[in-house]
């Protein structure tokens, strides 16, 4: 922000927004020309993210970076659905707007206070048992 010295009005710069790209089928010219090859070439697309998706949700329960993976089958059904590019539209406002407000110094402080509290509750929890029991599991795998 820039402001005069003279006592003038504030100038406030504006930050540049990248240009979004166009909806639409990103296929090669060759393929969109002809309605046929278009059309396997849209069911080959929406068959590979769909494998991908679905490995994606397999991980989630598993081990295994599940959301990176369903995130990653969105971007290849967007490459060629309009609704996909929406809906990563969509997820990326809400991430950054999600950074946005983690990287708030107050918001930070507030996180960090509530991690340090929950660390020292849960250590206070696990100095009673270990005082009450020992380092005895609650269940008996030897037999």
């Amino acid at each position: 922000m820039n402001t005069q010295s003279n006592g003038g009005s504030a100038v406030v710069e504006e930050v540049a927004v990248p240009p979004e790209q166009p909806l639409g089928s990103r296929a090669p010219h060759f393929v969109k020309r002809s309605r046929p090859l278009h059309l396997s070439w849209q069911v080959g697309v929406f068959v590979v993210g769909l494998a991908v998706v679905v490995g994606g949700v397999i991980m989630l329960p598993l081990p295994g970076p599940g959301w990176l993976v369903i995130f990653a089958g969105m971007a290849i059904w967007a490459t060629e659905f309009v609704w996909a590019q929406l809906v990563l539209r969509w997820a990326k406002r809400k991430v950054t707007e999600a950074t946005r407000k983690a990287l708030d110094p107050k918001v930070r402080r507030r996180n960090i206070i509530l991690t340090t509290v929950g660390v020292v509750i849960i250590a206070a929890l696990l100095a009673v048992y270990v005082g009450k029991f020992g380092f005895v599991m609650p269940w008996n795998i030897s037999e």
